[in-house]
């Protein structure tokens, strides 16, 4: 399952180290997805 999530991720979230954002000048929903995509990844890595 999460490797699909995973997939899903890549397709439609935006990569946000592509376009060199500032961790220390995320806003809060762009944190959000940061966290969101490495759960999921760590997850599908886990299976």
């Amino acid at each position: 399952m999460y490797k699909i999530l995973a997939k899903l991720n890549k397709l439609l979230l935006p990569s946000f180290t592509k376009r060199g954002l500032d961790l220390a000048k995320a806003k809060k929903w762009q944190m959000a997805i940061i966290a969101w995509r490495y759960y999921v990844t760590t997850n599908a890595l886990k299976n």
